[in-house]
């Protein structure tokens, strides 16, 4: 190799070890202070009006899988560096889509989460939010008939949600 393409090559190899040396920095973009090895996701149990049995398991089960799948950080009971904490606030199904025959061709599933974050080590950075996402099905099926398939579809989504908005604001 000659001298230009090594004096690049060091001078990346610095900039990494500098930008690493402050943040944990995964492959998906994701940054997490190097102070911050532990999280604590609570359960987040139905508080709407409609109850899905399920939901509640299966959202703050993709949220922890997601955390497991994409960081370092180590799951903890209680006491983590961070914490979220929160709860279904809103499952719905509405028609979205009317035909001339006084129905509706299609119904919306919409899911609403509040949540709750909190940094143990920099109480400046705590924060509630709540995150939406929903998904149109036919109105010739039953919102029984497409819970199994669109909760954990939607409970991934805002798991993505809120793993994007803690690791993208470092």
């Amino acid at each position: 190799m000659n001298n230009s393409i090594l004096t690049k090559l060091g001078a990346v190899v610095v900039f990494f070890t500098l930008i690493s040396a402050t943040c944990n920095v995964s492959l998906s973009g994701a940054k997490i202070p190097i102070d911050v090895k532990s999280i604590t996701i609570n359960y987040f149990p139905n508080q709407a009006a409609l109850v899905a049995p399920s939901l509640s398991q299966t959202f703050t089960e993709a949220l922890k899988d997601k955390f497991l799948r994409e960081s370092d950080l180590s799951l903890t009971e209680n006491g983590g560096d961070w914490e979220l904490s929160g709860a279904v606030v809103k499952y719905e199904s509405t028609p979205i889509s009317p035909t001339g025959n006084e129905t509706t061709a299609l119904n919306r599933l919409s899911i609403t989460i509040k949540v709750d974050f909190i940094s143990r080590k920099n109480e400046t950075e705590n924060w509630n939010q709540t995150f939406m996402r929903y998904e149109d099905y036919e109105s010739t099926k039953t919102l029984s008939q497409v819970e199994g398939d669109l909760l954990p579809k939607l409970s991934e989504q805002i798991a993505d949600d809120i793993y994007q908005k803690l690791t993208q604001n470092w």
